[in-house]
């Protein structure tokens, strides 16, 4: 539950500390006094969007902060799986700065605001006046049915067979669809494979038919050249390896009285034998060294081949061709293997459509069971609140298909006069009878609901009387199972409040502030008082204010 709210620089709030505790707290305050700037506030650390317009001192930032109690709302899980620290009692904080930047924290960890309102929505329930639209909203309808129903676990059962069911539909009409158009291209792809295959395409080939062909081309120039270098080293007369072999005889002579003289001759005698060495190798290549057209137009061909396939796919050389033929050969087994993908898809989601049928047709038996209950505890809730003629219908049909919550579509129903049906609630009944709907509508779902905090923003408005005593009966009660904080102008309900707070302006040096203030047993009844009688408190009214008060402790 919350234990306290710290809110600072916000809107007319410059600071407030709101201390809460268990059972019904009471805000009243005059209109404009700024208790909808409190909610606003709250709502920061519930994943409100924010920007610079809430700072009331524009140089500095917007602080709100929550402290809970956590320890008895299983909320261990939802810590760890987002990587934080567990503690008892938990503190939700927000900051705005000048700059417009939000930031969020629980228990000073950084947080998203996603992750934060996450947890915010298991903590707090916020009602204002608007949220009377939620009573055409299915999934709120069925919230109500399920709480009664008591299918949680069962409901947690079939939201994961749906949502494999969603990932498995998703899957196979993406195959579908890339199987349909595939298969349209199967023929070309088919045909490429086929010219790559003939091609008998081999790793590097393609640069030894290059250097091949390139020595095809000039064979006549290549042998004409290594034949002349050949001789130049061993022909008769003046050829390289005579003249050095002279030069090795003659330095030979004289190595004995030159310094370095042998050095001298074994390095001749060294270049002597490389010399030897490639001249016999210039004269093996100019041997192998033939013009063979035939051989020639071969090459010729077979690089063009290759050139003209590397140009049809786009690639740029033989590697790149070869991983190209590979993937071709990957999309038409892909094509063949979706067809067997897709069969096994259409048997699983057949099964699962059975599954998932069976459960929906449970949850839905178990919510019919409950719809008279249902009824009758909602009639008689609005009966008390001074409708003594008003009815209230569940009607529960059954969807085409399946939905995040099931198969039924929930409809409530209601009627305050006797002569007429129950029609759709959301277009039948006036502002006060929805006011009224939700009110009983929450209260049983505050039973059934593990739910910490609910907060009522003039849930009351519309009533008076006998009426508006009832309402306060039914928020003490809620307040039994819960923590209820409320806000409201009527005396029978202020009365009820095991706290009481009073919100009001504060005019002081050139500026409006807005206050809060925890009332004791007189300023209570001084405020019930103004309550009753308006700006002029009468002894009457501050006698009846008494008397209320007495009344609501008995």
């Amino acid at each position: 539950m919350l234990i306290k709210l710290l809110v600072q620089n916000y809107a007319l709030i410059r600071e407030m500390n709101i201390e809460f505790g268990q059972g019904l707290t009471i805000i009243t305050g005059e209109t404009g006094a700024g208790k909808s700037i409190l909610l606003g506030a709250l709502s920061l650390i519930l994943g409100a969007r924010a920007d610079t317009s809430v700072l009331l001192d524009k140089g500095e930032k917007c602080i709100v902060e929550g402290t809970f109690r956590i320890d008895d709302y299983d909320l261990n899980d939802f810590f760890t799986e987002n990587e934080l620290d567990y503690e008892p009692v938990t503190i939700l904080r927000r900051e705005i700065n000048p700059a417009g930047k939000s930031r969020a924290f629980i228990n000073d960890t950084p947080v998203t605001i996603n992750i934060l309102k996450d947890i915010g929505s298991r903590l707090i329930d916020i009602h204002s006046q608007h949220q009377t639209l939620m009573l055409n909203d299915n999934l709120f309808q069925l919230i109500l049915i399920d709480s009664f129903a008591g299918i949680l676990a069962r409901k947690d059962e079939y939201t994961a067979a749906y949502s494999n069911f969603r990932k498995l539909k998703k899957e196979y009409t993406s195959v579908k669809e890339n199987s349909s158009k595939n298969k349209a291209d199967l023929e070309y792809y088919s045909f490429q494979l086929r010219q790559l295959e003939e091609a008998k395409l081999k790793r590097g080939e393609q640069e030894e038919l290059e250097t091949e062909l390139e020595v095809l081309t000039h064979a006549e120039e290549i042998k004409l050249a290594l034949t002349s270098s050949s001789d130049l080293f061993s022909a008769d007369g003046m050829s390289i390896l005579s003249m050095l072999s002279d030069v090795k005889t003659i330095i030979g002579r004289i190595k004995t009285f030159l310094p370095g003289g042998e050095i001298m001759v074994a390095r001749t005698e060294s270049a002597l034998i490389e010399l030897d060495d490639i001249a016999a190798e210039i004269s093996k290549l100019s041997e192998s060294i033939e013009a063979d057209p035939v051989r020639l137009a071969i090459a010729g061909s077979r690089l063009d081949t290759i050139y003209s396939l590397i140009q049809k796919h786009r690639v740029s050389n033989l590697d790149e061709l070869l991983i190209r033929k590979d993937e071709i050969s990957n999309i038409i087994s892909s094509i063949v293997s979706d067809d067997e993908r897709l069969s096994e898809l259409q048997s699983v989601i057949e099964k699962q459509e059975v599954f998932l049928t069976q459960i929906s047709n449970d949850i839905t038996e178990k919510r019919k069971k409950v719809l008279p209950e249902i009824e009758n505890k909602i009639t008689v809730l609005l009966q008390q609140l001074g409708m003594p003629n008003a009815r209230f219908r569940i009607l529960l049909s059954q969807l085409p298909g399946f939905t995040p919550t099931g198969s039924d579509q929930a409809d409530f129903h209601f009627s305050a006069n006797r002569q007429i049906a129950p029609e759709n609630l959301a277009r039948i009944a006036s502002g006060g009878e929805l006011s009224r709907v939700m009110l009983s509508l929450k209260s049983l779902l505050t039973r059934n609901n593990n739910l910490p905090t609910i907060i009522f923003d003039e849930i009351d408005s519309g009533v008076s009387g006998e009426v508006a005593d009832k309402v306060g009966q039914i928020l003490t009660s809620m307040g039994r199972y819960m923590q209820v904080i409320n806000i409201t102008h009527l005396p029978q309900v202020a009365s009820r409040g095991t706290k009481h707070y009073h919100v009001y302006k504060d005019d002081t040096d050139d500026s409006t502030i807005t206050r809060v203030k925890l009332l004791s047993t007189d300023e209570r009844i001084l405020e019930i008082a103004r309550l009753l009688s308006g700006a002029e408190v009468t002894e009457t009214a501050m006698k009846n204010a008494r008397e209320l008060l007495k009344s609501a402790v008995n």
